[in-house]
């Protein structure tokens, strides 16, 4: 058995019922071993032994109040899982469906997500159980103080800085911020995703999206199209595919749909102009539902449905995790899809990349093509640093260059290692590289 299967086994052992988290470490490990057979130092150094396992995992209970008295008690986390390149670095989210698992596999995918961007960055995630939905800004309010309450114990801006993640958006960002604040006495870069007139960064919304309509431009490169004059599907309706469907349209390509929870729209003039602003209209409304957007709009609504089904050339799962499956990608492929770029975190299935790399189409993991949030947040740490504010065009430039170099790090690891053009080997193997060897430099940590 080669080591890698060996690791992944004892993962599965040890981290019973984690199902994400095991499926995250399966995609990774698997494309490790052309690096782990030619560098026998990893094994020796019991490195994949080391790298899933979090470096601390923090778990607290969240008292709050209602607005009519009611105490309810729900669960926070932080997963600090690796500090060997920097500090831990990676979002908070408030959904009803975390939980310790989902968790785990977002904090692994965020440490070679966040190796890849080459800032000093480690990984880590955190959230809570908590849903804001239907939730007034009061009851919001107090929910966030309790949790920070107990989080600002942990995290510092040389030791780890949170960000916003799905239910965590700007207002989560301010009353977690003035709750650090009143706490600790100190106004610093703590968290990231602030808000403009206290230490945000321009663009930081739309980053994430931004950055994987840069990373599919440059894979389109590669076989001599562009973004320009492409059908374009997004899956979501927050600000990843908000800030791609702003991309794509400048670019020249036309986003067609859109979805959420209760179905997906389709737009055949494209999503563009007052369209994309209604974006932030819905996702304000806090119904987690697209089907306004068709009502609004007079286009078709297809409830409980997919996108995937949508003819198009470029495809960008921007939603959730496994939101598409083998059967999606295969629909994808039979209809003419040359390039599919994640956004989100994991949203395809194992089976689904098997088909989409079985059928040569261009296909980017998320921890390469979405890294432009945790990137401009990296640009807001520096800001924050030197209190000074960059221009757009700064932030956007530095965001754009900062994927150009992912995307090349990607294809010339892939290259190097035996698989070239395979993007989920080159992100993986460059994204492990940097973290296991500064890992070994620092000794048994």
């Amino acid at each position: 058995m080669s080591y890698a299967k060996e690791v992944l086994e004892l993962v599965v052992k040890k981290n019973p019922g984690e199902l994400e988290f095991h499926q995250a470490v399966k995609e990774v490990l698997e494309s490790l071993e052309p690096a782990l057979e030619r560098h026998k130092k990893y094994k020796d150094n019991r490195i994949l032994e080391r790298i899933t396992e979090p470096e601390r995992v923090i778990m607290f209970r969240v008292p709050w109040t209602d607005d009519k008295g009611g105490i309810h008690v729900n669960r926070g986390f932080r997963i600090e899982f690796n500090s060997a390149i920097g500090p831990y670095k990676g979002g908070l989210r408030f959904h009803p469906s975390v939980n310790l698992g989902i968790l785990k596999f977002l904090a692994f995918e965020q440490v070679f997500k966040n190796s890849l961007t080459s800032l000093p960055l480690g990984g880590g995630k955190g959230g809570s159980d908590f849903d804001p939905k239907g939730k007034s800004d009061s009851e919001v309010m107090r929910f966030c103080q309790s949790f920070m309450t107990e989080l600002f114990r942990h995290i510092g801006p040389d030791v780890d800085v949170p960000a916003g993640d799905i239910g965590v958006g700007g207002r989560e960002i301010g009353y977690l911020f003035g709750q650090w604040k009143r706490l600790t006495r100190e106004f610093n870069g703590v968290l990231t995703g602030k808000g403009l007139n206290w230490g945000g960064s321009l663009i930081r919304p739309e980053a994430t999206g931004y950055g994987v309509v840069y990373f599919a431009e440059e894979m389109l490169k590669t076989r001599g199209m562009s973004i320009a004059g492409k059908r374009v599907a997004i899956s979501g309706f927050g600000n990843v595919a908000w800030g791609a469907a702003l991309k794509v349209t400048q670019l020249g390509g036309k986003v067609v749909t859109l979805s959420g929870p209760d179905g997906f729209i389709l737009d055949e003039n494209g999503v563009s102009g007052e369209k994309i602003d209604y974006m932030l209209t819905l996702r304000a409304s806090a119904m987690d539902a697209v089907k306004p957007y068709a009502d609004k709009f007079k286009v078709p609504f297809y409830e409980g449905k997919r996108p995937w089904s949508v003819p198009v050339d470029v495809a960008m799962p921007c939603a959730t995790q496994n939101e598409l499956d083998e059967n999606d990608a295969r629909e994808l492929v039979k209809n003419g899809c040359v390039c599919v770029c994640e956004g989100a975190n994991m949203p395809s299935t194992l089976g689904a990349i098997k088909v989409f790399q079985d059928a040569k189409l261009l296909f980017s993991p998320g921890k390469a093509s979405n890294a432009g949030g945790v990137a401009t947040s990296g640009l807001e740490m520096s800001q924050n640093s030197m209190r000074l504010p960059w221009p757009k065009e700064e932030v956007d430039t530095r965001l754009y260059q900062i994927m150009k170099n992912i995307h090349q790090t990607c294809l010339e690891t892939a290259e190097k290692y035996g698989s070239p053009g395979n993007y989920v080997v080159g992100a993986n193997i460059a994204g492990f590289l940097k973290v296991a060897n500064a890992m070994m430099d620092q000794g048994l940590v």
